[in-house]
């Protein structure tokens, strides 16, 4: 709402979402067992083709079902809309992270033209008790 707020138009770019391992990190903080597959969505929001911030957002199948289903389908519209009507939504944990332009993939680096480290925050939250957590990395652009 924010970003919202402060530029108007901002456009959600589906970059990937499916049913993917997520990374031993991931796993920890939600307590999953590794090698599952959960629900993983990453996207970037971007202001007339200005990239803005990356986020990528893992949901296991427990949450899913607690949210009846309606982070499955998300499309184009971004997940603070939907999340954020839930009355039962609690924000768990918060850490911060600066990541070096060589950690990202080749392919998200000539997307977002990150040439210098991005600071990152990952939110764990839970709706009904059930965990979700979301990583949002701030581009360049935002932070201008």
């Amino acid at each position: 709402q924010r970003l919202r707020d402060y530029y108007g138009d901002i456009r959600v770019q589906v970059l990937q979402q499916g049913w993917l391992r997520p990374y031993f990190s991931e796993c920890r903080e939600l307590r999953l067992q590794p090698f599952r597959r959960h629900l993983t969505r990453e996207v970037m929001l971007h202001h007339r083709g200005k990239p803005l911030l990356l986020a990528r957002t893992i949901i296991p199948t427990v949450t899913l079902k607690a949210a009846h289903r309606n982070l499955a389908h998300l499309g184009s519209r971004p997940l603070g809309e939907v999340i954020f009507s839930y009355p039962d939504l609690e924000r768990t944990s918060m850490g911060l992270a600066q990541i070096p332009p060589e950690n990202w993939q080749d392919e998200i680096r000539q997307l977002t033209l990150i040439g210098q480290p991005v600071w990152g925050r990952r939110t764990h939250y839970a709706i009904a008790h059930r965990p979700l957590l979301i990583s949002e990395f701030f581009l360049p652009d935002l932070l201008a």
